[in-house]
C-alpha cells in the first residue's frame, strides 16, 4: 500500500470510526438530543435544512475568504517590511505581540459599533485573528536569513534588494504558506466569532438562532460544515504550498 493511498484511506477511516462511536454512544446511553445529537440525527438537519445551512454557509466562506484575502496581501507586505533589517524586527514585534494578545472577540462590538450588522464587522475580523500568523511567519523566514548567504552576496557585489529578492523572500516562502494554512482556520474562527456577536447572516448567526430554538441538530450540522470547510480550504492550501515549495520538503519526502 503507497504512501498515497494510506493518507487518503487512513483519515477517511479514522473519521468514520470517530462517528460510528458517537452514534453508538448517543444509543446505546440514550444521551438526550437536547444535549448531544446523535450522527444521524445531525444528517436528517442537514438533509432537512439544506437550503438556509447552505445559504449561509456560502455567506460565511465569502466573508472568511475576504478577511483571508486581505490578511494575505498586508501580513506579506508587513511581514516584508518587518523582516527587512533586524533592527525593525526588534522594534515592531512586541508591538504586534500585544495586538495579537487583544481578544478578537471584545473587537467585535466596537467593529459592529463602527461599521454597523453585516458582512464587514466578519471581514475584519477574520482578517485581524489570521493577519498575525501570516506577518510573523514571513518576518522571521526574512530576519534568521543565513549572514554567509548575504555575505557571500553582498562580496559579489549584491545590495541588500538583491538579498532580499534573491535570497530571503524564496527562503521565507515555506514560512508564509505554512503560516497561510493556519491563517485559513483562523479566518473562520472569526467570521464565526463575529455572526455570533451580531450580524444578521452566516453559519454563526444560524446556529445561535437554532441554539436559542433548542434545535440542537442544526447547530452540530452547523459545526459539521465548518469542520468541512475549513479542511477542504487547508487542503487546497496546503496542495498550493506543495505545488510552490515542494523543493524545501524533498529531502525530507526520501526514504
Amino acid at each position: 500500500m503507497n504512501d498515497r493511498v494510506v493518507q487518503i484511506l487512513a483519515p477517511t477511516l479514522f473519521t468514520v470510526a470517530i462517528f460510528a462511536i458517537w452514534e453508538f454512544a448517543c444509543r446505546a446511553f440514550a444521551i438526550p438530543v437536547t444535549i448531544l445529537p446523535a450522527p444521524t440525527q445531525i444528517w436528517q438537519a442537514l438533509v432537512q435544512y439544506r437550503a438556509p445551512i447552505i445559504d449561509n454557509s456560502l455567506y460565511t466562506l465569502g466573508t472568511t475568504l475576504a478577511g483571508f484575502a486581505l490578511a494575505t496581501v498586508f501580513g506579506l507586505l508587513l511581514g516584508v517590511a518587518v523582516g527587512w533589517h533586524k533592527a525593525i524586527y526588534a522594534a515592531v514585534y512586541p508591538v504586534l505581540i500585544g495586538f495579537n494578545s487583544v481578544p478578537k472577540v471584545a473587537v467585535v462590538p466596537v467593529l459592529i459599533l463602527w461599521f454597523g450588522l453585516g458582512a464587514i464587522p466578519a471581514i475584519l475580523t477574520a482578517f485581524l485573528i489570521s493577519f498575525f500568523p501570516i506577518v510573523v511567519n514571513v518576518a522571521t523566514g526574512l530576519a534568521t536569513t543565513e549572514p554567509e548567504l548575504e555575505d557571500v552576496l553582498r562580496a559579489l557585489g549584491g545590495s541588500k534588494l538583491d538579498v532580499m529578492r534573491k535570497v530571503g523572500i524564496p527562503r521565507s516562502m515555506p514560512y508564509f504558506f505554512g503560516s497561510l494554512k493556519v491563517a485559513i482556520t483562523l479566518a473562520f474562527v472569526g467570521a464565526v466569532v463575529a455572526e455570533t456577536v451580531g450580524a444578521n447572516k452566516g453559519i454563526g448567526k444560524l446556529m445561535l438562532d437554532a441554539q436559542a430554538g433548542f434545535q440542537v441538530p442544526i447547530v452540530f450540522a452547523g459545526l459539521v460544515v465548518l469542520a468541512f470547510l475549513g479542511i477542504v480550504l487547508y487542503a487546497i492550501t496546503a496542495a498550493i504550498e506543495t505545488r510552490f515549495t515542494g523543493w524545501a520538503f524533498r529531502g525530507q519526502n526520501r526514504n
